[in-house]
């Protein structure tokens, strides 16, 4: 007989705990909206997992932090495979300290399916430092990939993602916005310089049209404004992804003012900001360089 119900009135631990002690062989069936799952049990003992791209212990981790969806625990289900050698206790105890400390993560970061993006705020002084695998999040953000994305472009579990997101979440480095919300811009391949002699290719937002520079810009602000495009593009190769909202901000607020008057020192202010922004995103080796360039 199938055991079946809401996740919502019955965390995964528990659930697993319930069928376990009476020693059944079967398999459960998770499922919330598009994601599903299985958790294989041999004679009560959890033997094999699955869900999306991860297999085993982390499987049964990943799935465990569900708040939402059904489960399904179907019997005289044999595993494909057994990849868990872990008794269930040892599971259950990590999969509900997991849950746990999920409840907190989930006060900033409720959703997995949100999309990060950077927050750029003008008045944000000094540089920040990150891990390593901070920083390796940080690369994988490109205002498109959600959190799950980015975690499996990283190479983690959703769990270990979260936690390290948590902390750029609260410094107010990153913020979280639903997908739905609006769509996301079209991708265009940006060359972003590495090194003397390395190069990688990099998806980045593509340029609005609206902020293309005009084809032939008449008048005494046209090499103005043909200075700054050129000065965007080259920041946008330097910083990649991570600056080119930066760098469009300032490039579009130094147009505006170009156009309604304003001289060499508007572009000169976008410099100074374009560094700032540098320097807090990618250090001041990088902050340098970009200064090197714009004034060059």
């Amino acid at each position: 007989m199938a055991f079946q119900g809401s996740l919502v009135e019955l965390h995964l631990p528990d659930i697993i705990q319930l069928v376990s002690v009476s020693g059944k062989t079967g398999v459960f069936h998770l499922v919330d909206r598009s994601h599903q799952g299985e958790i294989w049990l041999h004679d009560g003992r959890i033997v094999h997992a699955e869900v999306d791209d991860l297999a085993g212990e982390e499987a049964v981790y990943a799935l465990a932090i569900w708040r939402n969806g059904d489960f399904r625990f179907e019997p005289g289900v044999a595993a494909p495979r057994h990849s868990i050698q872990k008794s269930n206790t040892n599971l259950l105890m990590e999969a509900a300290r997991r849950l746990d400390e999920w409840r907190v993560l989930s006060k900033k970061i409720p959703s997995v399916e949100l999309v990060p993006e950077f927050v750029i705020l003008e008045n944000r002084e000094g540089q920040i430092n990150l891990n390593t695998m901070e920083w390796l999040l940080l690369s994988k953000i490109d205002a498109q990939r959600s959190v799950k994305q980015i975690a499996q472009a990283a190479g983690m579990g959703v769990f270990d993602a979260a936690k390290l997101l948590y902390g750029l979440v609260a410094t107010n480095l990153i913020r979280l916005k639903d997908p739905a919300a609006a769509p996301a811009p079209p991708l265009r391949q940006t060359t972003v310089a590495v090194g003397p002699a390395v190069q990688r290719s990099a998806q980045a937002p593509a340029t609005p049209a609206a902020a293309a520079p005009p084809a032939a810009a008449a008048g005494p602000a046209g090499p103005l404004l043909a200075r700054l495009a050129q000065l965007r593009d080259e920041c946008i190769a330097l910083l990649g992804p991570v600056g080119e909202t930066v760098v469009q901000k300032h490039y579009l607020r130094a147009r505006a003012e170009i156009e309604h008057g304003a001289g060499a020192e508007a572009i000169d202010e976008a410099v100074q900001q374009i560094a700032r922004a540098a320097g807090i995103l990618k250090g001041s080796a990088v902050a340098d360089a970009v200064v090197r360039v714009l004034k060059g």
